[in-house]
């Protein structure tokens, strides 16, 4: 089984900047593709961003794209994701997960991390 430890969050300013890291250990799927969620109370569990093993071609949700970016270290199994231009409806608790196939799905993925709070101010 997967652990997936995460970092960072916290509280930032509208138009600020965070960012997350992920770290992998335990015994790791074969090649992951690694991807980040978010969930707020009362809502299902979104997707935001994944990328492959290969680190190219990564996708993102509509709403996140052109702000967000997504980047993995295979040397160090850690995944990031890396958030620009926060807006108060970024607010939410973000998961890292991993999965065999390229998904934007959550039941597609498996050994989720314990989440972080990200609190966007306006």
């Amino acid at each position: 089984q997967v652990q997936l430890v995460e970092s960072g969050g916290g509280l930032v300013q509208a138009g600020g900047s965070l960012g997350l890291s992920c770290a992998a250990s335990g015994r790791t799927f074969s090649r992951p593709v690694m991807a980040w969620f978010r969930q707020v109370p009362g809502k299902e569990r979104e997707f935001v961003a994944a990328i492959t093993w290969s680190g190219a071609d990564p996708w993102y949700a509509d709403s996140v794209k052109g702000r967000f970016t997504i980047s993995r270290d295979n040397a160090k199994s850690t995944v990031y994701l890396q958030m620009n231009s926060l807006k108060p409806e970024d607010t939410a608790v973000y998961y890292c997960t991993a999965s065999v196939r390229r998904s934007t799905v959550g039941t597609d993925f498996a050994s989720w991390s314990q989440g972080t709070q990200v609190t966007v101010s306006s």
